[in-house]
């Protein structure tokens, strides 16, 4: 008997806003300060939606997008900011625990 593995695509099971959402805060919470991490769920997130349609939406380049939301990206503030309004995201701030 063989085991077959298969590869697993996060964005293949980001359905929702809420999904979306939980997955952004959880990488947020487990990155260690690694921007990149973040970068990486939020390129998730956005390969979930459709990074055609996100290109369109925030009027940035369909293959900018791609490369600053790799695991070796790292977006301006303001690049972040646009494609989570674009993904109908926002961030809120509270104090650490």
């Amino acid at each position: 008997m063989s085991i077959k593995l298969q590869d697993y695509d996060v964005a293949e099971h980001l359905r929702t806003p809420e999904e979306m959402a939980a997955y952004l805060e959880a990488s947020i919470a487990e990155c260690d300060g690694d921007a990149s991490f973040v970068a990486k769920a939020l390129g998730d997130i956005a390969r979930a939606k459709g990074m055609a349609t996100l290109a369109r939406d925030t009027g940035l380049g369909r293959e900018s997008l791609y490369k600053a939301l790799s695991a070796d990206g790292n977006p301006q503030l303001s690049t972040v900011l646009k494609v989570a309004k674009a993904l109908g995201l926002q961030f809120s701030v509270k104090p650490a625990a």
